[in-house]
């Protein structure tokens, strides 16, 4: 069980040698209206050769990116985008890989790590995440349930805090300036 963070669903792609940066819905973050999102097109693009490096081609990263604040502000200590998933030939890759492939890059967080085994549930989850593992200033979003069985990834699922107001922070929602957890 890991820390849900909210930010800004993302995903890095490798294309032979081409890495691209992606929206949650697979468009291209560079053309997204959200400055956040073009915020994360160039910051993939100066970290490309690291992407090339952890991705085999055709495999690709998904994560949040936590500059721009949605509902949750963070006082980040690392870069803001948080790895949780990887694929690779149609395959999720377990927690292990996942974290087997990140050590060796050094580069990308992982959300904080709350459990791991058997079943836990969501009073005992609240107490361990606490304020949460990132600088959430707020209470954190909540917790991801991963299930995996035989070296395989067979469930997720997800508890969101029922107070939580999606894109609360947002200048579309918020009717003010934007919110912003890291700037470059």
């Amino acid at each position: 069980m890991q820390e849900k963070l909210d930010g800004s669903c993302v995903a890095v792609a490798r294309l032979g040698d081409a890495v691209l940066a992606l929206g949650r819905e697979g468009t291209l973050a560079a053309r997204s209206e959200n400055p956040g999102r073009q915020m994360f097109a160039a910051w993939v693009e100066q970290r490309a050769t690291s992407f090339r490096e952890l991705l085999h081609p055709g495999g690709w990263l998904v994560g949040e990116w936590l500059a721009l604040a949605h509902s949750t502000r963070y006082e980040l200590r690392h870069e803001p985008f948080v790895v949780f998933d990887a694929f690779h030939e149609g395959r999720q890759w377990t927690f292990d890989e996942l974290d087997a492939r990140l050590q060796l890059q050094g580069a990308f967080p992982r959300p904080a790590l709350l459990h791991r085994g058997g079943a836990l549930g969501i009073s005992a989850m609240l107490e361990r995440l606490g304020r949460g593992g990132h600088g959430a200033i707020e209470p954190p979003e909540g917790a991801v349930w991963r299930v995996e069985r035989a070296g395989r990834v067979v469930g997720m699922a997800k508890y969101v805090r029922s107070d939580k107001v999606d894109g609360a922070l947002l200048p579309e929602n918020s009717g003010h300036e934007a919110v912003w957890n890291w700037r470059p």
